[in-house]
């Protein structure tokens, strides 16, 4: 009877999610020649090509899309097994601000869910400022938030995950009305990027009237995928219909935002799905 490498199956899942060895490889927490032998190793094993790899892409073969639903199982199992010998369920409150979370969220917490079975996610989406209270009473363990390098200084201990440009988007041919204030689309106040896109908008003598408020990004949004106005958004939170129109209306350029956990975990497993969870959320 063969014997499968649990390592090998899950860097495959990992390669085949994330289309790409170097992101697997740091969630892997090794190098990406060594994900790349554990899945040769399997492969030969095997006696299947799992996965197509060019210079540019990596994607499932026939055979590997095939396994994958299997493989998935099988780490599904082996985590299982593992957490029948927890003393208890494992619980983990992440907040992540609305200006972060974006229509990938599912993919993200699948990924998390496959990484780890037994963990019990508790997920708080919300304003920076409020998530960062919440952290504050401890009533979450980590949180992923924005800042805007211009609106106010990150506290202290934070960890720079990545910066993300915002933009100006807009649904597909919309064009605001000759000699009218520009019309935007904003999330509601203290929103720090509504602060930014504003200042912004001032600082160019550029006239603009509040259409439509939100009480959250996703709301925001859909009012631009609707066609009735354009709003400062990172792609990452926006519908992947709109475009961005700021160069072609000659509106004021936005600053990059930083991205930055604060956590409190100090547990080995929580530590990992941390890990997982920001290295699939870097942008490329």
């Amino acid at each position: 009877m063969k014997m499968l490498d649990i390592d090998a199956v899950r860097a495959f899942v990992l390669v085949a999610d994330l289309r790409s060895f170097t992101r697997a490889a740091d969630l892997l927490d090794t190098t990406q020649s060594a994900v790349s032998l554990k899945l040769k190793r399997l492969e030969a094993y095997l006696g299947k090509q799992l996965l197509e790899r060019t210079p540019r892409s990596v994607r499932l073969s026939a055979e590997g899309g095939a396994f994958l639903g299997a493989a998935r199982e099988l780490l599904g199992a082996h985590e299982r097994a593992l957490g029948t010998l927890a003393v208890e369920p494992r619980r983990l409150a992440i907040g992540l601000s609305e200006h972060v979370a974006g229509p990938e969220l599912p993919a993200l917490l699948a990924t998390l869910h496959r990484h780890d079975p037994g963990l019990v996610i508790e997920m708080h989406l919300g304003l920076s400022s409020a998530l960062l209270d919440q952290y504050d009473e401890r009533l979450i363990d980590a949180v992923i938030v924005r800042f805007e390098p211009d609106e106010e200084r990150p506290p202290e201990g934070g960890q720079l995950l990545f910066t993300e440009p915002l933009a100006w988007l807009a649904a597909p041919g919309w064009e605001p009305r000759a000699g009218e204030p520009l019309p935007l689309a904003m999330q509601t106040a203290p929103c720090k990027v509504r602060a930014v896109a504003l200042r912004a908008l001032d600082a160019a003598d550029v006239a603009w009237n509040e259409v439509f408020v939100g009480g959250g990004v996703a709301a925001a949004s859909a009012a631009v995928a609707a066609g009735l106005a354009v709003s400062a958004l990172a792609r990452r939170v926006a519908p992947r219909s709109l475009v961005d129109i700021g160069s072609r209306l000659g509106l004021p350029a936005l600053p990059d935002s930083h991205v930055v956990m604060y956590s409190r975990v100090r547990e080995a497993r929580g530590i990992e799905i941390l890990r997982v969870l920001t290295n699939a959320m870097k942008p490329g």
